[in-house]
């Protein structure tokens, strides 16, 4: 039954609620949410994604956890989606335009342009992805499929 406590599940369960909590930690500060050189537009942005990350380690847990039927290979591959979705929209953001991993340049470490492609950011999603791959491959075993 869907409750059952397995390796993969707990780990897909850990990245999911980092998504759902993890924005709110790093983003509910002076730097974004309360910056007040932040227009109130990107502020709203930011509260949308925090949301999101939110919602969608939400559901991966109760996808995960609530007893709704048999777990199945369905339910995993939507548990997967949910909870990697959110470390996917992240690392896709350093494509767009003008977007930076940190709002100004680090100068004690050389750098004189805020860094796109690498810092924590692309790490953390590296890693989130990367275990929630490693769960998917696990519960996939236990499925037998």
């Amino acid at each position: 039954m869907s409750t059952r406590v397995s390796t993969g599940k707990v780990l897909l369960t850990l990245s999911a609620v980092w998504s759902a909590c993890g924005s709110y930690r790093f983003d509910w500060n002076e730097t974004h949410i309360h910056n007040p050189d932040w227009p109130p537009h990107a502020k709203f942005h930011n509260a949308q994604t925090m949301s999101t990350g939110a919602v969608l380690g939400a559901a991966a847990t109760y996808l995960l956890w609530v007893r709704r039927g048999p777990w199945t290979k369905a339910r995993l591959q939507v548990a997967t989606a949910a909870a990697s979705v959110y470390w996917v929209t992240q690392l896709s953001a350093t494509l767009y335009p003008g977007t930076a991993l940190f709002d100004r340049a680090r100068p004690a470490t050389g750098e004189t342009e805020p860094p796109r492609w690498r810092g924590p950011q692309t790490v953390v999603a590296g890693a989130a992805l990367a275990v929630n791959t490693l769960s998917y491959a696990l519960e996939r075993r236990q499925l037998g499929s």
